[in-house]
């Protein structure tokens, strides 16, 4: 049964970047927010409920209406927590299912912004945290958005601080631009190869 690795990390952090090089390496990665926005487009459960929830017209032409969406959930922490609720179980599901059909892999990992805050912690076995200062953070998410730093920091502090994500995290990846990435993915690798004998499988397993 495969080792599933948790990855995330705050707007900016290098999660995608770490998540490709463990790709590169052979170890295949679940990018939630990808697969979520297809689930959301292709599950029954998910387009019954947010139809009961926020109308019909949240779905068009067979799309999801993520400009209607946006605006119901925007301001309003209740509707966000609603619209999770929704969402976020068909993507453990989805998960799930995924991760058995690379039971041939030792390890796998699952990347998401919002993976404790989700309730995604405990679909796997090992989390991994990457972390970057707060001002390369807000640049490169400057700039790969085109965004303005208002808009950036709006979004960082809206999320779970870097500091209460490290205090959940088995291992670090620090992204600085100056310490190589690399290496401390090749030793997270070596880690888990070493010691997979002494991990509790993920509790939904």
């Amino acid at each position: 049964m495969a080792i599933k690795i948790g990855i995330t990390g705050g707007i900016g952090s290098g999660k995608s970047v770490v998540s490709r090089l463990l790709e590169i390496m052979g170890i295949p990665v679940y990018i939630s927010d990808i697969e979520a926005k297809r689930i959301t487009n292709t599950n029954e459960v998910i387009r019954r409920e947010l139809c009961a929830l926020v109308g019909r017209e949240v779905f068009q032409n067979g799309e999801l209406n993520r400009p209607l969406l946006a605006s119901y959930m925007f301001g309003h922490p209740e509707h966000v927590k609603e619209v999770n609720g929704i969402i976020h179980p068909q993507v453990k599901e989805d998960f799930r299912h995924w991760s058995v059909r690379q039971e041939n892999k030792p390890l796998v990992g699952m990347e998401s912004a919002i993976l404790i805050e989700a309730g995604f912690k405990d679909e796997v076995d090992f989390l991994v945290v990457v972390y970057a200062p707060l001002e390369i953070r807000v640049e490169r998410a400057i700039k790969r958005d085109c965004s303005s730093r208002e808009l950036v920091m709006r979004r960082i502090e809206a999320q779970m601080s870097d500091e209460a994500k490290r205090s959940h995290a088995d291992f670090v990846i620090v992204n600085d631009d100056e310490t190589p990435l690399i290496p401390q993915v090749l030793e997270l690798i070596s880690l888990l190869s070493k010691n997979n004998h002494y991990l509790c499988p993920a509790k939904n397993n």
